[in-house]
């Protein structure tokens, strides 16, 4: 049987053309939501020197994934990739989602990103249940993690692997950020992300079991680095 990384045994999920083409497209930085113009407070990090080389950029972000915001995404994806046929269901999943966010700028950083995807795949990648959501939602915040979520639903891409590449997708952002911020050189880049592809598979075999009961978040320092992010002199980032 196929193992994870960290030794725990794994399922394969298959794709099909259609799905794997979405799931690529949607999680590639090329998608313009924005995602360039974030940090998640890595650039307080590396201004106060505690992100400085690429082990402390691969650990702050893991921290990102596990335990802070990018946790509480991975959760809300899964329970809103089940709900999708639901409106009701997802709605509530979408509001929860929308307003659990720890600082303005992280918000910010969810929110702009999720009405981009939202806008930009009702035109490139139309669906009735991203229509419908739309029509219900208004000019409400969206979630980027649960509008990708619901696209990945609508359109038959599996839980599983839409999961871990929502997952991949926060986690390079981050590392691109952290190489132009530090700076660190690409290859250096390309380490950091190969970290982190060890911790990706259990995060998102965890978040998918875990009730919304039990969600929540143990990485006050990364809140701390949002918020005094406000406050730097000089900003290469929005968040």
């Amino acid at each position: 049987m196929p193992r994870h990384p960290d030794g725990s045994a794994t399922t394969i999920t298959m794709l099909t053309d259609g799905a794997l083409q979405h799931l690529l497209a949607w999680t590639s930085p090329a998608y313009p939501v924005g995602a360039f113009t974030y940090s998640h407070g890595l650039e307080t990090a590396v201004d106060d020197q505690r992100v400085r080389d690429v082990a402390g950029l691969a650990f702050y972000i893991e921290a990102v994934l596990a335990r802070g915001g990018g946790w509480v995404d991975a959760v809300l994806f899964g329970h809103g990739w089940r709900t999708a046929a639901d409106p009701q269901a997802f709605d509530e999943v979408a509001a929860l989602a929308a307003a659990f966010r720890g600082s303005s700028e992280t918000a910010l950083e969810s929110h702009q990103q999720g009405r981009s995807f939202l806008t930009v795949t009702r035109r490139a990648w139309p669906h009735p249940a991203l229509d419908g959501f739309a029509g219900r939602w208004g000019d409400r915040p969206i979630a980027h993690a649960v509008v990708l979520a619901l696209a990945c639903a609508a359109h038959g891409v599996p839980l599983e692997p839409a999961l871990h590449a929502y997952l991949h997708g926060t986690a390079a952002n981050l590392v691109s950020a952290g190489v132009r911020l530090v700076p660190l050189g690409q290859t250096d880049g390309q380490i950091a992300t190969a970290l982190l592809a060890r911790s990706i598979p259990p995060i998102a075999a965890r978040a998918i079991a875990t009730p919304l009961d039990d969600l929540g978040t143990a990485a006050p320092l990364l809140e701390l680095a949002s918020i005094h992010h406000e406050t730097l002199y000089t900003r290469l980032f929005r968040s």
